[in-house]
């Protein structure tokens, strides 16, 4: 049986059957053996040297053997592989290099991130637990531009001209989308709910926050923000696929108020004012995804009457 699944045919032409003949002939001359099982030796040579004279020997290049890549696609997963290497690897470099440069600064940024509040700590290992925290949000919020850049380098091959533009052209702006929501935390709502939730525990309780409690309620304030921020891109990305439509945003969009308020309930601290501080630009930003898709579909419109 051929190696590559090229069946040999058991039933022999005209002239093969000649050529079966004059080697039976043979083999029966050079040694005592049956009729028959010189018969079946000499269509087998037959039928090995006709399929060779047809090139069934080789390979065939378009149906390669199962379980054996294609010609390029083994070097393929290869070099995507490498790629992905060397993405992981600058990505971590960098990220290592803020990582270090933000660790090595502390008394310069700490008294940003406590704002004057006075924090004990329960344990040695809490204030190491502190300061490698808050130094890996920080580096991982001033590495963000490269790594999104690396990632961008990756995936951009892959992508077809749509996905590749659209990404391309709104990068910045999820960027800064993404900024916009961790100031508007920090700036706005991390002091408003922290002085709500402190004086409204002051009046039965002592009040003594330690300074990992204070890192998480930070972080919960900030980084949730920036990512609900984000949210004009995803439709206008849904939109741009055909995904989502302005018609469909505004079908449900009771359903999606409740949504963003539960998400915000989710993502804040369990405090009213945080949680309404969270909806209300959540509820701007949802109008303003309608108003962006919208466009967005005139403008495909447009192009594709003008085609």
């Amino acid at each position: 049986m051929d190696p590559y699944g090229n069946d040999y045919s058991a039933a022999l032409s005209p002239v093969d059957k000649r050529k079966a003949e004059a080697k039976k002939a043979e083999i029966e001359k050079r040694g005592a053996m049956s009729e028959e099982a010189a018969e079946e030796e000499a269509t087998a040579e037959t039928l090995v040297q006709a399929a060779q004279e047809q090139g069934a020997g080789s390979p065939p290049p378009e149906n390669p053997p199962p379980g054996k890549p294609a010609d390029g696609e083994g070097e393929g997963y290869l070099t995507h592989l490498t790629d992905l290497r060397k993405s992981l690897v600058k990505g971590i470099s960098v990220f290592l290099f803020v990582f270090i440069a933000v660790f090595s600064t502390i008394n310069l940024w700490f008294p940003y991130v406590t704002k004057g509040h006075d924090l004990v700590i329960l344990g040695p290992l809490e204030v190491v637990k502190f300061y490698m925290t808050m130094s890996a949000a920080i580096a991982l919020g001033l590495s963000l531009p490269l790594l999104c850049h690396f990632i961008w380098q990756f995936v951009k091959p892959g992508l077809n001209d749509n996905e590749a533009k659209f990404i391309g052209l709104y990068s910045p702006a999820m960027l800064l989308l993404f900024l916009g929501g961790v100031a508007f935390g920090y700036f706005i709502i991390h002091p408003l709910s922290y002085e709500f939730l402190l004086g409204f525990g002051a009046a039965n309780f002592d009040i003594m926050v330690s300074a990992q409690e204070y890192m998480r309620f930070l972080l919960m304030t900030t980084m949730p923000v920036g990512l609900m921020f984000e949210l004009p891109i995803v439709a206008l990305f849904l939109g741009s696929i055909g995904l989502l439509t302005a018609d469909t945003m505004k079908k449900v969009r009771k359903w999606s108020y409740v949504s963003l308020a539960v998400i915000s309930a989710l993502i804040t601290p369990p405090d009213f004012i945080s949680q309404l501080l969270v909806l209300i630009p959540m509820a701007i930003l949802y109008e303003s995804s309608i108003w962006l898709v919208r466009r967005a579909e005139r403008r495909q419109q447009s192009a594709a009457i003008a085609e």
